[in-house]
């Protein structure tokens, strides 16, 4: 029998989740706002295998608004809900605070554990610069399939992102504003420093090629510093994400780097602009599978064979 996860609620700061048997603690939610230049918006860091190991980094050197897992929207209607220097195209990464904007925490209306997991039901906001209300946001992150002995356990992840403008709001990334193979916004992971040069794979590409492409599946795997072993984190579209809606939504393409650093993105418009028209939702459903050692993709496969949606 699986014991219940623990929950501490910190109020006004985070929420974090710990394995009982294994005395881990899973990850912290945290919702306290934070620098005004990184685009202050709830995460989850760090998360950690139920061996213990983080498999997220925090305000990396190289990108401080880098932080653990996270929604973000680099080029939403031309304000920046990612962070730091927004990119314009044929001068570069700028310095334009006044672009920069934030998701805000309005409140919980479900938080705790059973037996069948963990639940969190959040309400946000979403603000350009001025804090203008562009977007509310009803966000449920869930723990389930938690299985010490295997080492695994799942994070499933829904955004459902509500256009609160009088007129469309306009999602983008560097690459629908002219830089090359830089699709990244929507969900974001950073990966700690130790895990540049991981493998990546989905079920039938691996390496480089796989940037850009669409696939139901992407595995990272990486080898720890300071701890022996690895871990892969497995991140797989919901099936309705691969229908277009209402909300003018199309099939994500993968970003994902291993040099100069680790990061994944199922980004909802790498190569086009994504079209949300005034009181329409846009909705994106994620499942990430945190896992210890390096696993293959046959034990890839059988898993989700065996743990569908």
């Amino acid at each position: 029998m699986v014991e219940t996860l623990q929950v501490v609620h910190a109020h006004g700061d985070r929420v974090t989740v710990t394995e009982p048997t294994t005395g881990v603690e899973l990850f912290a939610y945290v919702y306290r706002p934070e620098a005004a230049w990184e685009a202050p918006k709830p995460y989850l860091h760090p998360i950690r295998t139920l061996g213990g190991d983080i498999v997220t980094d925090y305000r990396p050197n190289d990108h401080r608004w880098h932080k653990g897992l996270q929604m973000t929207a680099s080029h939403l209607s031309g304000q920046n809900l990612w962070g730091g220097n927004s990119y314009v195209h044929g001068e570069g990464y700028l310095a334009l605070p006044e672009r920069v904007g934030s998701m805000a925490h309005a409140g919980f209306d479900t938080l705790g554990a059973d037996s069948d997991g963990f639940t969190l039901a959040e309400r946000l906001t979403w603000h350009p610069y001025d804090g203008e209300l562009w977007a509310e946001e009803a966000r449920r992150i869930e723990v389930r399939d938690v299985d010490p002995a295997a080492g695994s356990y799942a994070l499933t992840w829904t955004s459902a992102v509500t256009n609160r403008r009088a007129e469309p709001l306009r999602f983008g990334s560097p690459t629908t504003h002219g830089r090359e193979m830089a699709g990244y916004t929507g969900l974001f992971w950073r990966g700690p420093r130790a895990f540049r040069d991981g493998r990546v794979q989905t079920a039938d590409a691996e390496g480089p090629d796989v940037m850009g492409t669409q696939a139901p599946w992407l595995a990272y795997s990486a080898e720890h510093d300071g701890a022996d072993g690895h871990a892969t984190l497995v991140f797989e579209h919901a099936p309705e994400n691969d229908h277009a809606g209402e909300s003018g939504a199309h099939p994500a393409h993968w970003f994902v780097r291993n040099d100069p650093f680790a990061a994944v993105a199922p980004s909802f418009a790498y190569f086009d602009e994504l079209v949300l028209k005034p009181g329409a939702t846009l909705t994106r459903r994620y499942r990430v599978v945190v896992a210890d050692g390096a696993w293959e993709r046959e034990e890839i496969s059988k898993y989700l064979e065996e743990h569908p949606w």
